[in-house]
């Protein structure tokens, strides 16, 4: 049974950091695709970063470029996202994704394209 276990979530204040990290098991993503999804509230999921085998660097979405890092340890299946200059609109649930497959660039942003998914951890931004 494979399983993306998420952890590091909280409650923070704007411009703080964070680090949030995601374990897998029950099958190796060293040659897939591994990534963070988020979800605020009323809204849709969305597309936060992403890193595939094989590349130099990961793929961000514009609204986080800059401010978060995303990071993969193929030895030990783990993929993390720091998180710096938090901001408000950052609140949301965090969700670590993956899929065994090198997705195409065009698919890397659609959730719909990674097989697992793990429960989410809450990320708030507030004063």
């Amino acid at each position: 049974q494979v399983q993306l276990v998420e952890s590091g979530g909280g409650l923070v204040q704007p411009g703080d950091s964070l680090r949030l990290s995601c374990a897998a098991s029950g099958r190796t993503f060293s040659r897939g695709t591994m990534g963070w999804f988020r979800q605020a509230p009323g809204k849709e999921r969305e597309f936060v970063a992403a890193f595939r085998y094989g590349d130099s660097n990961p793929y961000y979405a514009d609204a986080v470029k800059g401010r978060f890092t995303i990071r993969r340890n193929n030895a030990e299946n783990t993929v993390s996202l720091d998180m710096t200059s938090l901001k408000f609109e950052d609140t949301g649930v965090y969700y670590c994704a993956a899929d065994a497959s090198r997705l195409i660039l065009s698919s890397l942003r659609s959730g719909a394209n990674y097989d697992y998914w793990g429960q989410g951890t809450q990320v708030t931004v507030s004063s």
